[in-house]
């Protein structure tokens, strides 16, 4: 007795639908997390601009994964009220980016507090951390682990009061796509943010 086509249809649905799991499980997921200084109000500032050179420029030249921060920053901002002036904003906006391979397993507490070294170099010292980040350091073993920060300054104190950080691994999917990761990646950071797109 032959299979009807039923049996086929059927099972070829199973066996797309097996595959549709398991590439769900096995892509890498983008781990965010967010820290706000617990005695700023952000809904109390009004405007932004960026930093003159932010972390992700390469040798004083702005890179196009540069731009693809600036717009999906200011989607996230405009949306939140903000606007973006040239002159005396109450906000700077920094951000950078790093790919490293990691070779080994760590945990370690974290007491970087963005003064101007490794990563964080970036800030250059323009302006500090502070005590909130705290937290504890991982590193994974044999991939490519990607890391990228926003940081939300304030302009005349020269404080950091927000910090949005993004790591995960990258895949070549990423590699081919970056306006979309990082899209992607901003939306989810922004998710957390304390003032809420459109008044929400």
């Amino acid at each position: 007795m032959k299979p009807s086509r039923s049996i086929f249809a059927l099972a070829g649905s199973l066996a797309v639908g097996a595959c549709l799991t398991l590439a769900a499980c096995t892509t890498p997921k983008i781990n965010t997390r967010t820290q706000t200084d617990p005695g700023v109000n952000l809904a109390s500032y009004h405007t932004y601009n960026f930093v003159a050179e932010p972390g992700t420029n390469r040798g004083g030249y702005s890179t196009p994964i540069t731009s693809y921060f600036k717009t999906a920053i200011s989607r996230e901002l405009n949306a939140r009220g903000y606007r973006q002036v040239e002159d005396n904003p109450d906000l700077l906006i920094n951000f950078n980016t790093n790919a490293r391979e990691q070779v080994d397993i760590r945990s370690t507490p974290s007491m970087n507090y963005g003064v101007g070294y490794g990563y964080y170099g970036y800030r250059g010292g323009l302006y500090a951390a502070g005590p909130m980040y705290g937290g504890t350091d991982v590193s994974t073993v044999r991939y490519k682990q990607g890391t990228a920060n926003i940081d939300v300054v304030d302009a005349a104190k020269k404080q950091l009061v927000w910090e949005g950080v993004a790591e995960g691994k990258i895949t070549d999917t990423m590699m081919k796509n970056p306006q979309a990761t990082i899209d992607t990646v901003i939306t989810d950071m922004f998710a957390n943010y304390p003032v809420k797109a459109g008044g929400q």
